[in-house]
Formats: C-alpha cells, structure tokens, sequence
C-alpha cells in the first residue's frame, strides 16, 4: 500500500534524515518527497512524504509524533493509479 505524509517538521539540522530513517525503521520504503519551508510559519517544513508498505500508515503517524522536529503528521492512503 502507499500512502502520502503530510508532515510540519521544526527547522533543525537533521530533521528529515530522523523522518526518513524513522520510516525506513518501520519497513516503509520512501518513494518520494515534496517541500518547502513556510516563511510565514516561523520557518516550519511543510514535507510531503511518500511511502510505501505493507503495515498501516497509522504504525509509522505514532511513531513520527514522538520525533521531537516532527510537530503533526497525517496519513492519506493514495489510490492505485497513483501509485503506478
């Protein structure tokens, strides 16, 4: 299954390295990546993530709340066209 990360991440040094290894941790393979920093948000990440795996979105959203930079994360399933 694939699924879209919607993820506010706080500007710190390393901050993706901790989301993208954090997924990789929890077997989802990341696929792509979108971004940018906000300037009108205190400079906040607003990421788009990509993944793909065989456990529940819901398994790696836990997990990415108690990364300290990670300051929400929502989880889309991404129909089948989209994923091709």
């Amino acid at each position: 299954m694939r699924y879209r990360l919607d993820l506010v991440l706080r500007p710190a040094e390393g901050a993706l390295l901790r989301v993208i290894g954090m997924a990789e941790r929890r077997g989802f393979s990341p696929r792509a990546i979108h971004g940018a920093p906000d300037a009108d948000d205190q400079g906040r990440w607003h990421l788009q993530l990509e993944v793909e795996g065989t456990r529940p979105a819901e398994t790696l959203c836990r997990q990415l709340e108690k990364v300290y930079d990670c300051e929400s994360v929502q989880a889309t399933a991404l129909p089948l066209e989209a994923a091709a």
